[in-house]
């Protein structure tokens, strides 16, 4: 009786064995990925507007003086000193964006603003004389390469830029008479800044730029005269401004 008892424990045993088993194998942990972390993406296009600060540096030689219908006399030039001004600038940009191989931001930017930078100096050479200048408008087409801090863009811009002035050149004495003239012309231009995006679809950056038109001959003419000057001229700009962004994904997901 009790071998046949023994052997009825022993038979239950084994039936048990694997139930038991499977119930630990379902029970096991279950490992689960963690969660994304979001990093926000700069791939996309842009449109906005900024202000800041304008300064500019020139200097003038006078190098021919021509009086219609006689011919122009052409010398080795005279030079006439030059003058610094400064003004606030206001304008607009636009542009697009591509974000690839982590951090790494290219793109391309075209920007447009408006100042009134008025200097003036008294010539060193005749010291009777007075020159001015105003620049009106500042543009440029950059490109830009950057690298992204999630929000954050560090980045630096070069390409060409245009700029328009106006100048006069009169007697101190009598001002009201003037040689008159003005100018459209093209240079270069490189820059740094940071970027911060505050909302995927708004940012706000912070810019230095520097610009180099180099020498130009512009005439000032009071009629029959007109003076031929080589003008030289750079110039540097603070602007800080905001971007409205739209377009290409507002985040990506890693891991």
């Amino acid at each position: 009786m009790k071998k046949i008892l023994l052997a009825t424990v022993a038979l239950s045993t084994l039936i048990a064995a694997p139930a038991m088993a499977a119930d630990l194998a379902v029970k096991a942990p279950v490992y689960k990925a963690p969660p994304p972390v979001y990093y926000y993406s700069w791939t996309g296009c842009y449109v906005g507007g900024f202000g800041g600060g304008l300064w500019v540096n020139k200097d003038f030689r006078l190098t021919s003086v021509a009086i219609a219908p006689f011919g122009a006399f052409v010398g080795n030039g005279i030079a006439l000193g030059g003058h610094d001004a400064s003004s606030g600038i206001g304008g607009f940009q636009v542009g697009c964006n591509y974000q690839f191989a982590g951090g790494w931001v290219i793109g391309i930017q075209g920007d447009w603003g408006w100042s009134n930078a008025n200097g003036s100096h008294v010539d060193p050479f005749l010291g009777v004389t007075t020159l001015t200048s105003n620049t009106k408008n500042l543009g440029s087409v950059t490109g830009r390469i950057g690298y992204a801090w999630d929000r954050f863009l560090g980045y630096v811009k070069g390409g060409g830029a245009w700029e328009r002035d106006d100048y006069s050149w009169f007697f101190t004495a009598i001002p009201g008479i003037a040689a008159v003239g003005s100018e459209t012309r093209s240079g270069w231009t490189v820059g740094v800044g940071g970027e911060y995006a505050f909302l995927d679809w708004l940012t706000g950056f912070i810019e230095y730029d520097y610009y180099d038109f180099g020498t130009r001959n512009v005439g000032l003419t009071f009629a029959p005269v007109t003076f031929g000057f080589d003008i030289h001229e750079k110039k540097s700009v603070v602007k800080a401004g905001l971007n409205f962004k739209f377009g290409g994904a507002p985040v990506v997901a890693k891991y």
